[in-house]
């Protein structure tokens, strides 16, 4: 494997931005010629992280070096993956600028069925975020205690104060996000009612968790919904023990050709 770490000018939140890229390397004894485009997992980070936390935490380039695949892994602050009320449009680079800029630099397959997203906690909710609004993007989503219900989520900060209460502030400003496209459940519903194609979905969260009541919601839609879906709550506590774990169970599970 191959590990890049990219510093690149962002036009839409006028600021230089981060990246770390894990590639797969050619053969050199093999002739590979390096032309070769290559499956992607768009890996996001957790609320207080950045684009290093997975690298720092985790074994994930050991853990990818047999799988054929791409992972890029972009710093988005405490955005929520969102243009926010009071800052920058995360949401507009992450969906927009971040793929077109990560194609112009890497050898990465434009191909639906050769991308995937995952992440873990708030990036959790952001990869269920981008799947849901654009699942013809993605053959797969996978979600590691994830925000999964941010309407049930926003209600309960906002009655204590403190400093969660005003970073999500920041981001939603006093705005109600149901049936937006910050709503997961709402878009896992109208995406079960469309007939456009859907992705497979990744579920997990552990039962000690302080974000388990939210998985649970989210998990009984899910069950409902005509989803390729899997699922695995146990054990497990929002810790990064936890999330190396079933990082591995994703790379397992994602459908990589």
């Amino acid at each position: 494997m191959a590990l890049f770490q990219c510093e690149f000018s962002s036009e839409v939140l006028s600021r230089s931005v981060s990246m770390n890229v894990i590639l797969p390397q050619p053969s050199f004894k093999n002739g590979a010629t390096g032309n070769k485009k290559y499956p992607t997992l768009f890996l996001l980070h957790g609320f207080s992280d950045n684009h290093t936390a997975y690298l720092r935490t985790t074994s994930i380039e050991r853990y990818a070096a047999d799988k054929g695949l791409a992972i890029v892994m972009p710093g988005l602050d405490n955005s929520y993956y969102t243009d926010m009320a009071h800052g920058g449009r995360y949401w507009t680079f992450l969906t927009e600028e971040l793929p077109a800029a990560a194609r112009s630099f890497f050898p990465l397959s434009e191909k639906r069925e050769d991308n995937f997203v995952a992440g873990h906690s708030m990036g959790g909710f952001g990869a269920l975020k981008w799947a849901l609004n654009f699942p013809d993007r993605f053959a797969a989503v996978a979600s590691m205690s994830g925000v999964t219900d941010m309407v049930y989520h926003l209600a309960n900060v906002r009655k204590e104060p403190g400093d969660k209460k005003r970073s999500l502030e920041l981001v939603f400003g006093e705005a109600d996000v149901s049936k937006t496209e910050n709503d997961l459940i709402y878009k896992l519903e109208r995406l079960n009612e469309s007939s456009s194609e859907k992705p497979m979905l990744y579920q997990s969260c552990g039962t000690e968790d302080f974000l388990y009541e939210h998985n649970l919601r989210f998990h009984r839609i899910c069950k409902e919904a005509g989803l390729d879906y899997t699922y695995d709550f146990g054990p497990g506590d929002h810790t990064w023990e936890y999330w190396d774990d079933k990082i591995q169970d994703i790379l397992k599970w994602l459908p990589i050709r």
